[in-house]
């Protein structure tokens, strides 16, 4: 691991969150779970009881105070939503929102799903329990990437919005750049990628970018950032100082913006497989807590790595 790996793993053991994995039927969920107990780094939390589970797991399905716990819910949908108790009761048969809805009343500081649902299961549970974070309209996600020489970049978005807009650009470009500083604890040095430098092609696409970077100026003027810049000039210094040398990111971008997800989910799956980079994510941004998506392909440690940054997301603490 590098050392901000290390770090990660180190702050969120010294306060530990409750973290809530709620598909406890999957064995890498099981092994997960397991790991956690071991390394300390959260408290992790099942939602129903299975016979693959470690010994002194906490299970809500079994909690003591499960009807305590369930009345609170009741009352945060019926005040939230206006819906019938009965209604309520329905909703709640579906795990993810039961799990949504735990994090929203303070049950557990965070939830990690989808080694099982599918990203739109888990994000559709997130918008009907959670809703949107004040200041943002967009969920979106992004990715550390921790190269085998040290550095940690992140990527975003690459799981979420296919085809954004100038404006969920922005949002996008603003959450990777304040997640990335907040986990890292390094300055973000943004780039808005593109297949253009500087105006070196004309093209709507290209349009969208330096529409976006317009709005990210407005909304975020303290932000490092600068776009359109294709990638080798936003990462190779000597290329950077060629193509745009007046840039304040050209050639020491840590941060890149993608601008859709067919480049964004191409770019990281190329860094991890050709690179050897370590994934960790998909992180989730937009919603008020931290709920987290998992590939359905995830390995064990990607769902300990994804249950360790749900708990710094979840801590106010620097």
């Amino acid at each position: 691991m590098t050392d901000i790996i290390n770090n990660l793993y180190h702050r969120a053991k010294k306060n530990k969150k409750r973290i809530l994995l709620p598909e406890t039927s999957d064995p890498r969920i099981q092994e997960a779970i397991k790991l956690l107990h071991q390394g300390g780094e959260v408290i992790p939390i099942a939602l129903n009881p299975d016979d693959g589970l470690p010994e002194g797991t906490e299970v809500f399905l079994d909690h003591p105070d499960k009807d305590l716990w369930l009345s609170r819910i009741y009352e945060h949908v019926q005040n939230k939503r206006g819906l019938e108790r009965s209604k309520v009761e329905q909703s709640l048969s579906n795990p993810l929102l039961l799990s949504c809805y735990l994090l929203a009343t303070g049950y557990v500081d965070g939830g990690v799903a989808g080694s099982i649902a599918t990203t739109a299961n888990v994000l559709k549970a997130g918008f009907k329990s959670l809703g949107v974070k004040d200041g943002t309209k967009t969920i979106s996600s992004m990715f550390l990437m921790a190269l085998p020489d040290g550095r940690v970049l992140s990527y975003g978005d690459c799981a979420v919005v296919p085809n954004p807009t100038a404006a969920q650009l922005a949002d996008i470009a603003i959450f990777t750049s304040e997640t990335h500083q907040r986990l890292t604890g390094e300055t973000p040095n943004v780039a808005m990628l593109s297949f253009s430098t500087k105006g070196s092609a004309n093209h709507a696409d290209v349009d969208k970018v330096t529409e976006a970077m317009a709005l990210i100026t407005q909304k975020a003027p303290q932000l490092n950032i600068d776009g359109e810049l294709q990638f080798d000039s936003a990462i190779n210094p000597v290329i950077g100082s060629k193509k745009a040398p007046d840039s304040p990111v050209a050639g020491k971008a840590n941060v890149f913006i993608f601008p859709d997800l067919d480049a964004g989910n191409i770019g990281y799956k190329i860094t991890q497989e050709l690179g050897g980079a370590r994934a960790i994510g998909p992180i989730l941004g937009g919603f008020p807590k931290p709920w987290m998506d998992l590939s359905r392909g995830c390995g064990v440690q990607d769902i300990i790595d994804v249950a360790v940054v749900s708990a710094l997301l979840g801590d106010v603490s620097p």
